[in-house]
């Protein structure tokens, strides 16, 4: 007679998923995707809150991704989200205006929003709804929210194209919505066909989820154009230290560095210089000054200069064994942590210090 077998079977639930739950106890109870990033990956695990998006294991990354919001930072204080599907479980506004509320409960900052079914409507929905408001325009009604407006409402049309508009009789968006599109495109070019969709409430244009920087860069335009080699090595300075403690606070490294100036005449001028890959102060500056002199040939006033650092990776700074020691390498460290933790230039080489905070703007920084 055969013995009768007794047999256990273990299956860790969610195992990937759980395992990043332990390291971080914030994505508990939220919709967790785990595998390739890539279009070409799969879902290697996925939560059981992400399951009822219809999301589950071994399903292409691509097509798990496409119910789940996408989020795009226009500037440093605008926002896209794709709210596309959410309807069938929270509704679109209800979330929307969940998520508001809860950016100014946590934040003490106003903040308006706009939801309709694309970019272009939802910002001058923004616009209309400020301050610290919020406005839906239901599908169908783009037209009609658009149609009482003025010109200068709709994005892309600034002071000169408003001025010509003005001159052809066109202030008010149900003008523009009247006129055949070939007029304004004669009028503007391949611009006339975008503001004619605009004024219609036409805008296909996709939010675009957020991709690493490639690049890091600063520019400042001086409040008044200058030859002070003073000023403008200090400004560079100061825009090197900036960027390269960015770069530490990201662990990451460059191995290119960029000079740019742009003449009184608004004559604009660029070099680069491939580098061993490097985040470290004594290492980038000489290369932006020598950069800078060999850029500076025109002996005219300069408006503007930047620096900008590309080919970036994700890497530890290496120590040059003939240039570098541990002091210095500890001095760094101890510089990145009272910059974070006061704000920047709390901590610099007194020779960036000369250009005082009204003549360099921080916020000039960029990352693409």
């Amino acid at each position: 007679m055969e013995e009768s077998r007794s047999i256990v079977h273990l299956d860790l639930d969610t195992f990937f998923v759980s395992v990043e739950r332990l390291f971080d106890d914030r994505l508990k109870g939220k919709p967790i995707l785990i595998g390739g990033s890539s279009d070409r990956g799969v879902v290697a695990s996925c939560s059981y809150e992400a399951r009822k998006f219809g999301v589950h294991s071994a399903m292409p990354m691509r097509t798990a991704r496409q119910p789940v919001p996408v989020f795009e930072k226009a500037s440093i204080d605008e926002f896209y989200i794709d709210l596309t599907g959410m309807d069938r479980f929270f509704g679109c506004f209800k979330l929307a205006h969940q998520l508001r509320t809860r950016i100014i409960r946590e934040s003490g900052l106003q903040l308006s929003m706009g939801l309709s079914q694309n970019k272009t409507v939802s910002k001058i929905a923004t616009g209309e709804a400020k301050p610290n408001n919020e406005k839906q325009i239901p599908l169908g009604q783009e037209k009609s929210f658009l149609s009482p407006l003025s010109v200068r409402k709709i994005p892309m049309i600034g002071e000169k194209t408003s001025q010509m508009l003005y001159n052809m009789g066109v202030k008010k968006v149900h003008t523009l919505q009247e006129m055949p599109p070939q007029l304004l495109e004669a009028s503007f070019g391949k611009n006339g066909k975008l503001i004619w969709e605009k004024a219609n409430g036409i805008d296909r244009s996709p939010v675009v989820p957020y991709s690493e920087a490639k690049s890091i860069s600063s520019e400042n335009t001086f409040e008044e154009d200058t030859i002070d080699t003073q000023l403008l090595e200090a400004t560079l300075i100061a825009m090197t230290e900036q960027l390269a403690a960015k770069l530490r606070q990201k662990g990451q490294l460059t191995a290119c560095v960029s000079v740019k100036i742009r003449y009184s005449d608004f004559e604009t001028h660029s070099i680069q210089q491939r580098i061993s890959y490097s985040s470290a102060d004594h290492s980038l500056l000489p290369v932006v000054k020598q950069l800078f002199s060999k850029l500076y040939t025109r002996r005219l006033l300069i408006r503007l200069v930047g620096v900008r650092f590309s080919n970036l990776v994700y890497g530890n700074y290496q120590i040059n064994l003939f240039e570098d020691n541990q002091e210095q390498i500890k001095l760094y460290q101890a510089l990145d942590r009272l910059n974070v933790k006061y704000g920047d230039k709390t901590v610099c080489r007194a020779v960036a210090m000369g250009i005082g905070r009204r003549r360099f703007n921080p916020f000039n920084g960029m990352e693409h």
